[in-house]
């Protein structure tokens, strides 16, 4: 992976796929969000809460159905900040990191996640990235 623009076209399409990933939710587009993620029993994340951390990619599928997909959770808008993407020598691996505002209502009020460090896996798999590994935290030393 020493070519720029074979670099470049990769990362853009990482970012895609990092952005596709909470983007989904405006339009509950689960065949978008389930393309970006590995159909793995060792797919997982922690949220910043424990009760959001998934193991498998089952336990993914079954909390986008029972949270996401129903009509008391609505998606306002999200933004992505400082996003960096590296890539691993070979090409297959990724990984990155940013800052995550995700603006949402549950049940008509703000269920909001605001400037939430978010890193993650990546893995090209069958000539395409899925995302593997992924980690949202709150910064304990913000007052």
């Amino acid at each position: 992976m020493n070519d720029e623009a074979n670099i470049a076209a990769e990362k853009a399409e990482i970012s895609r796929i990092i952005h596709s990933s909470i983007g989904w939710a405006a339009t509950k587009d689960k065949e978008l969000v389930f393309g970006c993620f590995a159909d793995d029993p060792e797919l997982f994340w922690f949220s910043p809460r424990d009760d959001g951390t998934i193991h498998g990619y089952k336990a993914f599928v079954d909390l986008t159905e029972g949270f996401f997909m129903l009509d008391d959770f609505k998606a306002i808008r999200y933004e992505v900040k400082e996003l960096h993407i590296s890539l691993s020598r070979s090409g297959d691996v990724a990984w990155y990191h940013a800052r995550l505002d995700d603006f949402n209502e549950w049940k008509g009020q703000p269920a909001n996640w605001e400037d939430v460090r978010w890193t993650g896996v990546l893995e090209k798999r069958d000539g395409r990235w899925v995302i593997v590994q992924m980690h949202f935290s709150s910064a304990s030393d913000k007052t």
